[in-house]
């Protein structure tokens, strides 16, 4: 275990990387579940190369980075390599593209994007429209032929010498992760490595993980579920992690208990498709002892607990921007809900969300939260200090989430507050989709919402109501059509309709609570039932 564990001023892992490389160097640090890994001492050299090869590129320390690659060694190497060098890294979600991908370019200014070969083709469109990134990275191709736009091949980080600059401090940004918007686009968390150390000492404090423990890694590596409560808690611990390129529910138990997994993470949706799987005589041999779920619906972790036999289900609650505040407790089951607070690091009240006052035990309200660790929160929103001013109101962050403390101290969350959609793992932004589809020819108006999934995951669906423009006609189909070419696969309607006007309040602004309550009726269509033409069906290309 990291010696300066409890040392706030010692949180950034990059210095805990150099310190499990003299304590535990020839130990494996990672490995993908296809093969190959990366043990700690060949972890922190490769960092040092990867650090020294971007600072050649001209990026110094506290200069953004945008990476846009799956779960791999080379996304490993380049947190590490960019972490060592002080550099902030820009994680964007794989499946970005069109214009929710060129807001998140233009908000970070990153000078210098990295992805693979098969995404390149969507940053060079960005590229037509925005200044930045100047150039290109590709893990896995060559570089672009005289005249084009600069593409440069990621291999010559092998032939660097070791990047011998200082370590980044606890204070220092380590990462920009970018977050749903409601009301606007989506805003950069600005994440501080203290930040990020605490995302991973959480999981190492409620999960009792040890040097022994394997952590099983198959949420993606640009949120902070699977980079820092996972694979750095893994590094804090000095343990080991196995990592899948993408999530499968058939490969899941196969992968644990071939792995020898000790400990995993899920979301609800990821659960929900575990526990769809057949039952198989093999489903309670395997070593894994604890699994952290958020959130944690009472079915599923009856799943968790019974058919599979493992012993603690924890449940969860956090945000990109608070850290994970919440934690269930091992060896005391609280199906459904988030669990207490982790106190030594994180205060929690449920407040009235119009007076901002605390409600006393059983009464529902707002989730606010306040860091007790220096450095323990984001430093706020990436160039948008009016959305970071709106999130702090009486010096709590406001979550926008409804949840109830019982006398105990259990909170269990309700609904949300904000107009946010949780779909597979992801905040969607209503008026990010609403905005996408408004710029379909014919169509006037759109409103986006949240309506059930149908599972018992604790997430939503999509559906999308759209007016078309006086005299024009809008075909539902023609809509799922269009979103699945400008949209992210995750922010896709799952179900469209074409209405000839949205609901109002006297002051015109739509009354998406009278959409929620009519939500799919006879008339809506179900996107599943619309085969995705030639030029929507190849996916994310990551």
């Amino acid at each position: 275990m990291y010696v300066h564990l409890r040392d706030e001023a010692r949180w950034a892992l990059p210095e805990v990387l150099e310190w499990q490389a003299g304590e535990r160097g020839g130990q494996r640090f990672v490995a993908m579940v296809d093969g190959g890994g990366l043990t700690y001492a060949e972890a922190a050299a490769d960092a040092a190369r990867v650090a020294a090869w971007f600072a050649a590129q001209g990026v110094r320390p506290g200069d953004p980075v945008a990476v846009m690659l799956p779960n791999g060694l080379d996304f490993v190497r380049v947190w590490l390599g960019l972490g060592r060098l002080g550099a902030v890294m820009v994680a964007l979600n794989t499946d970005l593209r069109g214009a929710l991908l060129e807001h998140q370019l233009a908000n970070c200014e990153a000078r210098l994007a990295v992805t693979t070969a098969a995404a390149a083709p969507r940053f060079d469109a960005a590229a037509a429209r925005l200044p930045l990134p100047g150039a290109l990275v590709v893990t896995d191709g060559a570089a672009a032929p005289a005249g084009e736009r600069p593409r440069i091949p990621f291999d010559g980080w092998r032939d660097m010498e070791p990047w011998g600059g200082p370590l980044p401090k606890a204070g220092d940004t380590a990462c920009v992760m970018y977050t749903s918007g409601t009301t606007g686009p989506s805003k950069g968390v600005v994440m501080p490595h203290a930040h990020t150390f605490l995302f991973g000492l959480g999981s190492i404090d409620h999960y009792a993980m040890t040097p022994d423990d394997v952590f099983y890694v198959v949420l993606p590596m640009f949120h902070a579920n699977a980079l820092y409560m996972q694979l750095g808690a893994t590094l804090i611990a000095g343990a080991s992690a196995v990592l899948r390129k993408r999530f499968s529910a058939s490969a899941w138990l196969d992968d644990v208990r071939r792995t020898g997994a000790t400990v995993t993470n899920s979301l609800g949706a990821v659960t929900a498709f575990v526990a769809a799987q057949p039952p198989r005589p093999e489903d309670r041999d395997h070593r894994l002892r604890v699994i952290g779920c958020a959130p944690n619906p009472a079915a599923l972790e009856a799943v968790l607990r019974e058919r599979f036999a493992i012993p603690d289900v924890i449940g969860l609650y956090g945000m990109t921007e608070v850290n994970i505040p919440l934690y269930g407790e091992r060896g005391i089951p609280r199906p459904g809900t988030c669990g207490r607070v982790y106190e030594r690091y994180f205060a929690v009240e449920i407040h009235d969300p119009d007076t901002d006052l605390p409600l006393p035990p059983g009464r529902v309200g707002e989730i606010v939260v306040r860091p007790k660790a220096a450095r323990g929160f984001m430093t706020g929103y990436h160039r948008m200090p009016d959305k970071t001013v709106e999130a702090w109101q009486n010096l709590w962050f406001r979550t926008g989430d409804a949840g109830v403390m019982a006398p105990d101290g259990t909170v269990t969350f309700v609904d949300r507050i904000k107009d946010c959609i949780r779909r597979r793992g992801e905040n969607v932004s209503s008026y990010e989709i609403e905005t996408v589809i408004a710029g379909m020819a014919g169509v006037e108006e759109v409103a986006a919402f949240a309506v059930p999934s149908g599972l018992a995951d604790g997430e939503d669906e999509i559906m999308v109501v759209v007016v078309p423009v006086p005299g024009a006609t809008v075909e539902p189909a023609a809509v799922v059509e269009f979103a699945r070419r400008e949209l992210p696969r995750y922010a896709v309607p799952r179900y469209v309709e074409v209405m000839d006007a949205l609901p109002k309040t006297h002051t015109a602004k739509v009354r998406k609570t009278d959409l929620r309550n009519r939500g799919v009726t006879p008339a809506t269509l179900d996107s599943r039932h619309i085969a995705p033409s030639p030029d929507t069906a190849g996916g994310c290309g990551c």
